[in-house]
């Protein structure tokens, strides 16, 4: 991949990551812990979503599910091959489970979950070779802004 393609290809990720960061501070504004997340078919968003469990009184509705379940739906499909996900925070098992099972091609998040996260910091479940796929995960993308934000969450939240 030449030098023109990889920066093509950052600027791109940098902006979806950006429109998972405002599901995430839209998830912060209702009370929800900050996390956002937007599904990429063919470079067009088909699916977006962010945390919604105290609102929905529904523990799975993480943002990754929330989103991966509007893209689904969008497509008319159970399965995702070749999808990207956008995601602010590491996903958690649950999510990675899912991920799976909608057999996305490729996982780009922000900030790393060292207490829950699936794709390489608590566990890695992407690259895991008795599971029946593998997800690419690439971690960091826009790491410090995804984190300020989850920091700032819950700094005001311990008041």
């Amino acid at each position: 991949m030449g030098m023109a393609n990889e920066n093509r290809t950052l600027r791109g990720d940098a902006t979806m990551m950006a429109r998972a960061l405002a599901e995430a501070r839209r998830a912060a504004a209702a009370g929800e812990v900050p996390v956002g997340a937007i599904v990429v078919v063919g470079g067009v968003i088909e699916g977006v979503g962010h945390n919604r469990p105290i609102a929905a009184r529904d523990p799975t509705a993480h943002a990754e599910i929330v989103a991966i379940r509007a893209a689904a739906t969008a497509l008319g499909a159970y399965r995702l091959p070749g999808a990207d996900l956008y995601v602010t925070l590491e996903p958690c098992a649950m999510c990675v489970g899912a991920i799976i099972q909608a057999r996305i091609a490729r996982i780009y998040f922000g900030a790393r979950d060292d207490k829950a996260g699936a794709l390489g910091s608590v566990f890695d479940l992407g690259r895991d070779g008795r599971l029946n796929h593998r997800v690419e995960a690439y971690g960091g993308l826009m790491e410090a802004e995804c984190g300020a934000l989850l920091k700032d969450f819950f700094r005001a939240r311990r008041g």
